[in-house]
């Protein structure tokens, strides 16, 4: 009898949930290099969408998701490699929230995603070669390509009624790809690119990168770099030269750290990044600012973003494994469905559990478009009195 009721027991606990899945996403982000200032509030991004669900209880029969740091370097492609490569074999993850920057990621995709057949969702690599990349069907991002922001721009500086600009890119897959693309579109619209100039990060001394770029000529120098790396080393070889005194900023310049380390100086720069005026946008920012983090930091929308999708299309495969459920992804992602945003997780999942279609807008008014790809929504920023601050969307 002693040895039936503990049989029994057993086997209520197993019907109860007591070993749920316990399910294990990699945030494989550049926790040091060249944008390590941003990416606290990334992974802090991602965290809050896996917390959210596992708090539900609603996904796969109450599975917990648990992250799982790797540290891409944004610009080592083989230490990103091994990194990814230990998180999928050794720690089990199940898909991959990242990388983070356009060269790594796709190093990664290729080593690391394809072999083992693990989907990946980056927030923020927006290389124009990613989208014709080779991926099995494994490889989505909530950011836009650089082909978009090429557009935009140009958009703003014509706006603004510049039409000679010279450019500096960080030299590797996203400067490159940005810059030929920003190129490509500004001088269809008529303006003139001077010089298109790359630059080396880590290096002490911009001075000679600089004097090219004056020569040349441009009423803004465009700067296509990293905050945390060599853009910032440009403009300021720049500043103290009197070389330029006006900037444009991508995406990958954008970050708090601007106001600390330039101020004043930085008086009339402006440029754009990822993000938008939608209602999740700004339920997002208050939950962010609930836990502890800059819920406006540059793409730490897109990462809660890129997290929620991957549970969500788990949910609507029944299963956490890549092979099942890398189709489903533009399923929750996009229309028909009832819309989400930022902390309606449960709710979304409630919704698949029965059956029916849910439309994620989350925090940046996701919509995926051609190979899996954000279709792009950008907030115009400004640098008044020392701080930069948001002055429109486009």
């Amino acid at each position: 009898m002693k040895k039936l009721m503990m049989a029994t027991t057993a086997m209520t606990l197993i019907a109860g949930g007591a070993f749920a899945q316990d399910v294990k996403i990699g945030i494989v982000l550049g926790f040091t290099g060249p944008l390590e200032s941003i990416t606290p509030a990334m992974a802090a991004g991602a965290e809050l969408a896996m917390a959210e669900v596992t708090e539900s209880g609603l996904l796969l029969d109450g599975a917990t998701v648990t992250s799982v740091r790797a540290d891409s370097t944004c610009i080592d492609a083989s230490a990103a490699t091994a990194a990814a490569e230990r998180v999928v074999t050794s720690d089990g993850v199940t898909a991959i929230m990242g990388a983070d920057c356009s060269g790594v990621t796709g190093a990664i995709l290729q080593n690391v995603a394809r072999p083992n057949g693990i989907v990946m969702i980056s927030p923020s690599a927006t290389s124009p070669g990613l989208s014709t990349a080779e991926d099995d069907g494994l490889f989505f991002r909530t950011a836009p390509s650089d082909a978009r922001q090429g557009v935009i721009i140009t958009n703003i500086l014509q706006d603004r009624g510049f039409d000679t600009v010279a450019v500096t890119y960080t030299n590797n897959d996203y400067g490159k790809g940005l810059a030929d693309a920003f190129q490509a579109e500004f001088e269809a619209a008529g303006g003139t690119v001077t010089i298109s100039a790359a630059h080396e990060d880590g290096k002490a001394d911009y001075s000679a990168e600089v004097g090219a770029l004056a020569a040349a000529g441009g009423e803004v120098l465009v700067v296509a770099g990293y905050v945390d790396q060599g853009g910032s080393g440009v403009i300021r070889a720049a500043l103290d030269t009197g070389a330029f005194d006006t900037f444009y900023l991508p995406d990958g310049m954008v970050g708090s750290v601007l106001n600390d380390r330039f101020g004043a100086e930085l008086n009339g720069t402006f440029g754009a990044y990822p993000g938008t005026d939608s209602p999740g946008a700004a339920l997002f920012v208050t939950m962010a600012e609930g836990a502890g983090f800059d819920g406006t930091s540059a793409f730490a929308p897109e990462s809660y973003d890129a997290a929620a999708l991957i549970m969500l299309a788990m949910a609507k495969a029944g299963s956490s494994n890549s092979a099942d459920f890398k189709d489903h992804v533009f399923d929750v992602a996009n229309a028909p469905g009832e819309v989400i945003y930022p902390g309606e997780l449960a709710k979304a999942l409630e919704l698949i559990a029965a059956g029916q279609d849910v439309n994620y807008e989350g925090a940046s008014a996701v919509e995926l478009i051609g190979p899996g790809e954000s279709a792009g929504n950008y907030q115009e920023i400004e640098f008044v009195d020392g701080v930069y601050s948001t002055i429109g969307f486009r």
